[in-house]
This record gives C-alpha cells, sequence and structure tokens, in this order.
C-alpha cells in the first residue's frame, strides 16, 4: 500500500507546498515525476486484475509470424508483444511502454491546467493507479487521448485524430472519442466533421468490421457486470455538474468551455446507461476521467479573491481524492489484485 501512498503524496507535496521555480526546474521536476510514476506503472510485479492476462498474451505472440500476431486482436497491443518478444524481452517491457505512454498524456495534459500538481493528484487515485496498473490496454488509448484533448483545445483537429487513431490500434473504444472534435469545432466545422467521419469509417472498416456482433454480444447483451461501474461513473457526473453550473467562472475560454461541456453531457449520459451495460459504459467512462482532472484544477476559481476559501477548496479536492484513494484500497472488491504493491527490481 506504501507504493500507491507515495505515488499520492508526491503530488499532494507540491499541492501544500508549493516551490517556486524556474521554468526550466519545473520542466525537470515534472518529466523527474513522470518518470518515477512511469517506472511504478510499469515495473509493477504481479501488480493489477490484468497482469496474467498480458503475461499469456506475451506468450502466446511469441511463436507467431508479424502477420499472425497483428490479427490476434487489436493490432498496436499485439505489434508491441511480437517485438518484445522477437527482442527477448519480458512482460515488463510492454508494461513500461504503456506506462510511459500514459505518463507522457498525463504530463502534457496536467501542464495544461492552472494547477498542473493538483491535475496529477486528481490522476493518481484511478486513472494511474486502477486504470494504468489494470487496464493496460486502455491506459496506453487514454494517454494518447490526452495528448489529443490537449491538441483538440488548441485547435488542432488533425493532431487530435491522429492521437485517437494511435489510442485505437491498442484499444478499439478509443473510436467513441472521435465525434467530440465534430461536436467542439467552431470554425471549418463542415471540414471538421468530414475529417472525422472519415476517420471513423476508415477505422470502423480496419479495426470493427465483422466484430460488432461479437462486442454487442459481449457487453450488452450478456450483461457483463463491472463491478463499481456506477461509482465511477458518479465520480465523472460530479464534476460534469459542476461545470454545467458554474462554466464560465471555471473556464472562461468560451472554446475551451465548450468542449468540456460537450464531454460533461456525454459522462452525464453513462449515469442512465450504466444500469443497461455496466461494463460496456464503464469502458467508455473512462476515457472520460480528464474530465475530474480539468474542473478539479478550476474549482478554487469558484472563490474569487478570497484565499482563505480559495485554499480550503484546494484542501477540499486534495481531502477528496486521499479518501478515495483510501476508501478503494480497503473496500473495493479487486483491490486485494493490486495488493501488496510490488516493484519488480526489489522482488
Amino acid at each position: 500500500m506504501l507504493g500507491f501512498w507515495l505515488m499520492f503524496l508526491i503530488p499532494a507535496w507540491a499541492v501544500l507546498v508549493p516551490a517556486r521555480l524556474p521554468e526550466r526546474q519545473k520542466i525537470v521536476a515534472w518529466w523527474a515525476v513522470g518518470t518515477v510514476f512511469a517506472l511504478m506503472i510499469g515495473l509493477r510485479h504481479e501488480v493489477g486484475g490484468d497482469w496474467f492476462n498480458y503475461l499469456r498474451e506475451l506468450e502466446s505472440t511469441s511463436g507467431l509470424a508479424l502477420t499472425d500476431a497483428v490479427k490476434k486482436g487489436d493490432p498496436g497491443h499485439f505489434l508491441v508483444n511480437w517485438a518484445v518478444a522477437r527482442l527477448g524481452g519480458s512482460v515488463y517491457w510492454v508494461n513500461l511502454f504503456y506506462a510511459s505512454v500514459l505518463m507522457w498524456g498525463t504530463v502534457r495534459f496536467c501542464r495544461k491546467q492552472p494547477r498542473p500538481w493538483l491535475a496529477l493528484l486528481v490522476a493518481v487515485p484511478y486513472m494511474l493507479i486502477v486504470v494504468g496498473m489494470g487496464y493496460s490496454r486502455q491506459a496506453v488509448a487514454l494517454g494518447f487521448a490526452l495528448v489529443g484533448l490537449v491538441a483538440l483545445g488548441e485547435h488542432r483537429v488533425r493532431t487530435f485524430v491522429v492521437c485517437i487513431v494511435l489510442g485505437a490500434l491498442f484499444h478499439k473504444s478509443a473510436l467513441l472519442l472521435l465525434p467530440i472534435a465534430a461536436l467542439a469545432a467552431s470554425r471549418n466545422r463542415l471540414l471538421t466533421t468530414g475529417l472525422v467521419g472519415i476517420s471513423f469509417a476508415m477505422l470502423y472498416w480496419l479495426l470493427l468490421s465483422g466484430k460488432v456482433d461479437t462486442l454487442w454480444a459481449n457487453y450488452v447483451e450478456f450483461q457483463m457486470e463491472s463491478q463499481g461501474a456506477r461509482i465511477r461513473v458518479l465520480m465523472n457526473a460530479i464534476p460534469a455538474v459542476l461545470l454545467l453550473l458554474w462554466g464560465k467562472r471555471l473556464e472562461p475560454d468560451r472554446q475551451q468551455r465548450k468542449l468540456w461541456i460537450w464531454i460533461a453531457l456525454l459522462a452525464l449520459l453513462c449515469l442512465p446507461l450504466v444500469s443497461l451495460a455496466s461494463t460496456a459504459v464503464d469502458r467508455v467512462a473512462l476515457y472520460l476521467i480528464p474530465l475530474q482532472l480539468f474542473v478539479f484544477t478550476r474549482v478554487p476559481r469558484l472563490a474569487g479573491n478570497n484565499v482563505r476559501i480559495r485554499t480550503l477548496l484546494v484542501l477540499g479536492v486534495v481531502g477528496y481524492y486521499a479518501v478515495v484513494l483510501f476508501v478503494w484500497l480497503n473496500y473495493a472488491t479487486h483491490a486485494q489484485l493490486w495488493l501488496p504493491y510490488q516493484f519488480k527490481p526489489f522482488t
């Protein structure tokens, strides 16, 4: 458990004991923390719900030709496994690559927020510990999505599309983020919609054609139950409501606000749908976790110039996510699959 709390306490210290550093030192500090987190996620040993599944997938790919390997499922995932196996590597290589992509996206996204270290703190309990160490393929897809969301906020639609395409090569569910570009576009809407539509059609043909029936059966008809899905969907719904109530005070920039309001609406849409297909909605909700980082780093703005209230709001966010981590570690149904935390170089 100590390793998980260490991940939480690093950004908590930066939030509660802020230091004024030159820009160059800030960059060094961020990439140092990003590297430490990537190593902790990537070099974990027998930690996470799917750890042994990924180990078996690496072993099953080792004797295959490249063309056969990429046909096994998500092509990016099996290409990485095939390359690692050919190089004589282990599952730790795969996990470290995925963790590096996730932390690259996380650092990029957090540093664009008004309180970057608070954004990282918000990311730790669920996005980095649970998703990063338990949903490896979606973690790497989420890493690309975070970079894409930064680009979309800066009106770089093509970069967003490329990032989502890369993410979809590791987990097809990332495709569901593509329409956000068309919804949030304020200029060249027709061009944006056309680009998104063509990209979606091509990816559908490459990745999903012939598999829709299987996906529907697995996620909907069989009513696969994802433990804790309602709680995770609710965690996205809370910042969604805050954004809809106080959008202008939280984010004055109209274009940024429009983008995240659409994401907030998708998060709220998940609430009634989670009872129908909990696993499917839970997988989609993972890509909406950045909404928590976006909103809660802006919550202190609600205090205006009142320093005391602003400080209390920051402490409230820190306390809320400390409780989230404590409750998950001690009471979550599958938390025992993450415990104890083991670091490969020390095992």
